[in-house]
């Protein structure tokens, strides 16, 4: 396959996955650029190391470079995207290093959402939790580990969210989307996510007795354990 049948294949995967996102007519230009170009970052379909021309997204976003030019800045202060002058944006690789700062500060502050949120936590909220959950289970029966990853995610956004403290959410939120697609980069090169359903089912054990310091050291001990093992997929990848 040559370079143009990549770039339209990937041209085409771009499109489907726009056509997929909702609500986008709610965002500005610049707003909705950014949206999208964050959500395909997260999901992959950007993938790490890729390069795309300004003018090519914004061909694809069909607007002008301007919001596109406005949504890359964002992106790169994020960490997201490298801009290139006069070529356009390089998304960015995942290191090892900024992966284990990352979670060092997400082992943090989720045991503290985690622990405040056991404080305030109703049995409907504790239903939902246990519901994604299922639905995990569900997805690794049926080997769908993408659904496993994006369940994941709305488990933990759950917990914080719960913890009602809006600034807990913001600086958490900044780093979840590189926490989200580093799993999912290396969800096929880990074993199968069965750890993992188990100490979901040990949080939500704590915040049901209303063990909120118990919660938080389950938390973390998670958190700590999914790093080790993103980070020795990331060393194995790496080496092939």
């Amino acid at each position: 396959m040559n370079n143009t049948e990549t770039e339209h294949g990937l041209h085409e995967e771009i499109l489907r996955f726009i056509n997929q996102l909702e609500g986008l007519d709610d965002y500005r230009l610049p707003q909705r650029a950014y949206h999208i170009m964050r959500l395909a970052i997260r999901d992959l379909v950007l993938f790490p190391g890729k390069t795309l021309l300004e003018k090519e997204m914004a061909d694809l976003l069909q607007m002008s470079r301007t919001p596109v030019r406005e949504a890359l800045v964002r992106l790169e202060t994020e960490g997201m995207v490298h801009l290139i002058p006069r070529r356009g944006f390089t998304v960015e690789p995942i290191e090892k290093r900024d992966l284990k700062e990352i979670y060092e500060i997400s082992e943090i502050m989720e045991g503290f959402a985690v622990e405040k949120a056991t404080e305030k936590i109703e049995d409907n909220e504790i239903q939902q939790l246990e519901f994604l959950i299922h639905k995990q289970e569900q997805a690794i029966e049926q080997n769908d580990l993408r659904m496993w990853s994006y369940l994941d995610d709305q488990f933990h956004h759950l917990i914080i969210e719960f913890a009602k403290n809006k600034r807990l959410n913001t600086i958490i939120d900044i780093h979840s989307d590189q926490l989200y697609r580093a799993r999912l980069y290396t969800i096929n090169k880990r074993p199968l996510p069965l750890q993992s359903i188990t100490e979901h089912k040990a949080i939500i054990s704590c915040m049901r007795a209303g063990e909120g310091s118990a919660a938080r050291m389950v938390m973390q001990s998670h958190r700590k354990r999914a790093r080790n093992e993103i980070l020795k997929a990331l060393d194995e990848m790496n080496e092939l």
